[in-house]
């Protein structure tokens, strides 16, 4: 026996007034939740307890000016289904039609709509649809989709309407988890900001400082690469890279001249393009092996005191564009700026130590050339003065030795004092002579002395320093091979001209002598704006004098 109609009304009634109760039970749930993959996933159940669904998902669009669908959170297939479909929907057929229509639709099959693809094998059978969009204030954010209700019977309006009031309940949680978690990245940059300084103090020379930046930036951005673009004497060049394992080698021979890096040189505002493979100013890195192929990019400059001294790039692959968008380009900015500020705080740091350094270097140069070398200069004048009235020559011939003595301590003494003068940054030139030097007694079967004289480490240029030590390299090579000498003598000395002399007792340059090695040591000094010669006298050594100017 059926329900009289008023029984109906009054039934209808109950089921309305349950389901709006559920409804509003969800929104407090959701609301419930900050996080933003959190909240998707509880609208799609709530949609689909609502309607009664087998199926439901919300297919969330890409923020870019591409169509299609980034995420799309589903529930009712068990994981069999899912991995036998394979790839998740990105926007086409059905669904796409509500991207570009994002308007309600309502169909009893799902099959009969022209714009239906099918579905892939192993998907599980549906017929009737049902589309809603979900919007944050006028713009769309995704659609929700529900599909075959229970019991094999169509949506309804009442259906529509229900899961219309959960879209726009949910485009409002939607937007506060959106805010949420775009607060909580901007506490990330803002902290990655304040600890830069800390960071920075911890690391120990250029490069690594730089590629601390990039890698704090990458992982806070979310980038799949970053790299810093500087200035250097052979134009822009890749100074470190972040990301992927790529050779800066490889990196240096590929020109920057027109690049997003030097267009933020030039005006200092930061840069950000959708595609760096549509971008005419982009120069394009995949050609470098292990560099990834990138779309969307942000390029901010490393700014000091209104001077930019270089740039700060991030860069995402194609199918994380999402997270391109999701970056304000001012946080990136606003911490590449606070970087280069805490690295020329360094560097002015740095500065000041090695200036204190040199400051107490100085001054024990002045004591030992004040008072040490004075001291022992006197000496040296009373011990000739004995010498003189002497008339025992075995005590004259100590008193002359023990004047030589006094006379080879204020060398070594001074070139200590130059040596003072020396940055401990800066290549150290004596130690490589003295390499070459010690390389050299292995094969004489004697180490040759070495004698440096004034500020070796200091004047000598860093492209005048290469040829003197090939030079020197192939004189102690000469000697070693044609002169069967048992003394080699090496004086460097630097004034306004650097002067090498290599010098030997052998048995002096053979007349058949191959002049490459030699011919090889005059361009060398005709390069720099100098002169080689040689002197050799059979049975008496050979004598090499290479000169070049300094200044």
């Amino acid at each position: 026996m059926g329900m009289d109609p008023e029984s109906n009304r009054v039934n209808d009634a109950l089921v309305e007034q349950a389901r709006l109760r559920l409804l509003l039970d969800a929104v407090v749930s959701m609301a419930a939740d900050l996080t933003l993959d959190g909240v998707l996933a509880r609208i799609v159940e709530i949609a689909r307890e609502l309607t009664g669904a087998n199926y439901a998902a919300l297919g969330v669009l890409n923020p870019g000016p591409k169509k299609g669908l980034r995420t799309f959170v589903h529930r009712g297939m068990d994981p069999v289904q899912v991995e036998e479909i394979g790839a998740l929907p990105t926007g086409h057929g059905l669904l796409g039609l509500l991207i570009d229509r994002p308007e309600p639709l309502r169909l009893r099959d799902i099959a009969s709509h022209p714009r239906s693809y099918g579905f892939p094998t192993g998907h599980p059978p549906m017929s009737s649809f049902l589309g809603v969009p979900v919007r944050i204030r006028d713009q769309v954010f995704g659609n929700l989709y529900l599909t075959e209700k229970a019991e094999g019977v169509d949506f309804s309006v009442e259906d529509e309407r229900m899961v219309m009031a959960l879209a726009a309940a949910a485009g409002v949680v939607i937007e506060n988890a959106t805010l949420y978690e775009e607060a909580q990245r901007r506490e990330e940059w803002l902290e990655a900001t304040a600890d830069i300084s800390g960071l920075l103090a911890r690391e120990s020379t250029g490069d690594e400082s730089l590629h601390l930046i990039a890698d704090r930036a990458r992982r806070v951005s979310g980038a799949d690469v970053a790299w810093i673009v500087v200035e250097s004497e052979d134009g822009l060049i890749v100074r470190t890279v972040s990301g992927p394992a790529v050779s800066l080698v490889d990196l240096r021979g590929i020109s920057l001249d027109r690049s997003l890096a030097r267009e933020v040189l030039r005006t200092g505002e930061p840069i950000a393009v959708e595609d760096m493979r549509e971008d005419p100013r982009a120069v394009t890195l995949t050609q470098v092996g292990g560099w990834p192929a990138v779309g969307p990019a942000i390029v901010v400059p490393l700014r000091t005191d209104d001077v930019v001294v270089g740039t700060l790039a991030l860069a995402w692959k194609p199918e994380n564009a999402h997270r391109f968008h999701e970056v304000d380009a001012r946080l990136p900015a606003s911490f590449a700026e606070q970087a280069a500020l805490a690295l020329q705080i360094l560097r002015s740091r740095a500065s000041e130590q090695r200036l204190a350094v040199f400051e107490d270097r100085d001054r024990i140069g002045r004591d030992l050339h004040d008072l040490v070398i004075q001291r022992l200069f006197a000496v040296g004048l009373s011990l000739q003065s004995v010498s003189r009235v002497s008339d025992v020559p075995e005590v004259t011939k100590r008193i002359e030795s023990a004047v030589d003595d006094l006379d080879a301590t204020i060398r070594d003494i001074r070139r200590s004092i130059f040596a003072l003068g020396a940055s401990e940054y800066s290549a150290d030139l004596q130690t490589e002579l003295t390499k070459l030097v010690d390389r050299a007694a292995a094969t004489l079967k004697f180490r040759p002395t070495l004698q440096l004289e004034g500020p070796v480490r200091t004047l000598v240029r860093e492209d005048t320093a290469p040829h003197l030590l090939a030079v020197l390299g192939e004189a102690l090579s000469n000697a070693s091979r044609h002169a069967n000498a048992t003394n080699v003598s090496v004086t460097v000395q630097v004034s306004d001209v650097l002067r090498l002399v290599v010098s030997d007792n052998g048995g002096g340059m053979p007349a058949a002598v191959q002049e490459s090695g030699l011919r090889n040591i005059r361009e060398r000094a005709q390069m720099l704006g100098g002169s080689c010669t040689v002197k050799s006298t059979k049975g008496a050594g050979t004598i090499l004098s290479w000169t070049v100017p300094l200044r």
